[in-house]
């Protein structure tokens, strides 16, 4: 049956490939085994005490709008209360300016089942998050990377990448950009490079997909503006996202964007889910109206640079000298980059046997390189466990170090 059944499945279907963080964690699950692998927010910083009092009130008061369908667009109170969110960070949008998805996440599905055909050309980060990655591919788009520095994604490799691209007969649909807390690197984009970017953006007539999810979550720096505050020609599409500032259960998330591309998205959104459940979005606006999520991005954020920064000087305390690593100024993760002779795929094995876990860099390279890197997260353990597991991988690359050092060469 199964071979017959081969013959039914689409060419997206086949041209998908499991998720290496999901698949990753499915491993991670046994209580020993200190994870870093998962972009997991701290679940003992969810506010329960303040969720539980706000979802017993819209129960009592606004049952019937809540437990009903709503609109595709979203709870109107919800995107009121987050166009006024942008209006006072200096982001001059309406509500005719934004939808309520399903999380970031599908926000990169909607944005990749518009705006891409079979065999188009999208160009991102090297390396990039895997999940969008993922959703691209899904429909038929072949990825081109440019390469990031200390600064993010080099302006000009990008625009050398863009004419190279154009001198074969291909015009990128658009550039995905990960420019605060970059997922996997960590790395922020100062405003001038972002604004290199927009200006290349503009000089090819290529979209920007500003991918925005840890904007938030910054405890160290300057802020900088978003390159959707920066766009003066109405180019730039930025998901935003609930998932590390509140609770990622309830999968709220959102698109910004010029009016016409946000019917398109209200299109392809009908066609995906109808809407993004009412009862969690009413829940979550009432949530913002009290001014708890204010309060509760403020504890995350004194939580999260906390524990980073202990995270950071347990690298320096037990990992070998040969290991560089980044030092975010926000976000959940560190990038850790190994001696180009490890292999981070194939010593993965190795560090599961020490009880730890983390995900291999080279599943958010497009192009297989990152071969000798991980992606390491601090949000999720507590500082206790997040030290031992420093301590489990440190020794176990010390080892791998030394055995390749003493390996003879023929």
């Amino acid at each position: 049956m199964v071979n017959e059944l081969e013959s039914f499945f689409s060419h997206n279907i086949k041209g998908m490939k499991r998720s290496a963080i999901r698949e990753i964690l499915k491993l991670t699950q046994r209580p020993e085994i200190i994870s870093f692998a998962g972009g997991l927010p701290d679940p003992t910083l969810f506010p329960i005490a303040e969720l539980s009092e706000v979802t017993a009130a819209v129960l009592q008061n606004e049952a019937t709008l809540a437990l009903q369908y709503g609109t595709t667009e979203g709870d109107a109170l919800l995107r009121k209360l987050l166009v006024e969110r942008y209006q006072k960070q200096g982001v001059n949008i309406q509500e005719k300016n934004l939808i309520i998805t399903t999380a970031s996440q599908q926000g990169l599905d909607l944005t990749a089942k518009i705006f891409v055909n079979p065999n188009d050309t999208v160009i991102c980060g090297l390396p990039s998050y895997l999940g969008a990655l993922s959703a691209f591919v899904s429909y038929g788009a072949n990825i081109e990377g440019v390469c990031l520095d200390e600064h993010g994604m080099r302006s000009d490799l990008l625009e050398a990448k863009i004419i190279e691209l154009q001198e074969k007969g291909i015009h990128p649909k658009f550039i995905y950009t990960i420019p605060d807390f970059q997922n996997p690197t960590g790395i922020s984009m100062p405003e001038w490079r972002r604004v290199e970017i927009l200006a290349i953006a503009e000089k090819y007539n290529i979209i920007i997909l500003e991918d925005a999810p840890y904007r938030e979550v910054r405890f160290a720096g300057v802020p900088q503006k978003s390159m959707l505050e920066l766009d003066k020609s109405g180019r730039v599409i930025q998901l935003g996202t609930f998932s590390k500032v509140f609770v990622p259960g309830f999968r709220i998330g959102w698109v910004v964007a010029d009016e016409e591309i946000i019917d398109k998205f209200v299109v392809a959104k009908q066609a995906t889910d109808l809407c993004t459940p009412a009862f969690v979005q009413r829940i979550s606006a009432r949530f913002m109206e009290k001014g708890y999520l204010d309060k509760n991005i403020a504890v995350v954020i004194s939580a999260y640079k906390q524990k980073q920064e202990h995270f950071i000087k347990c690298l320096q305390e037990y990992m070998p000298k040969d290991v560089t690593w980044t030092t975010p100024e926000g976000g959940l993760f560190i990038f850790l980059t190994l001696p180009e002779y490890i292999d981070a795929t194939e010593f993965f094995q190795t560090a599961i046997e020490q009880k730890v876990a983390y995900v291999p860099g080279s599943a958010f390279y497009c192009n297989g390189e990152g071969k000798n890197t991980m992606r390491l997260n601090f949000s999720f353990m507590n500082i206790e466990k997040n030290e031992e597991g420093i301590k489990r991988l440190a020794k176990a690359i010390s080892v791998e170090i030394n055995a390749k050092k003493t390996t003879p060469t023929f």
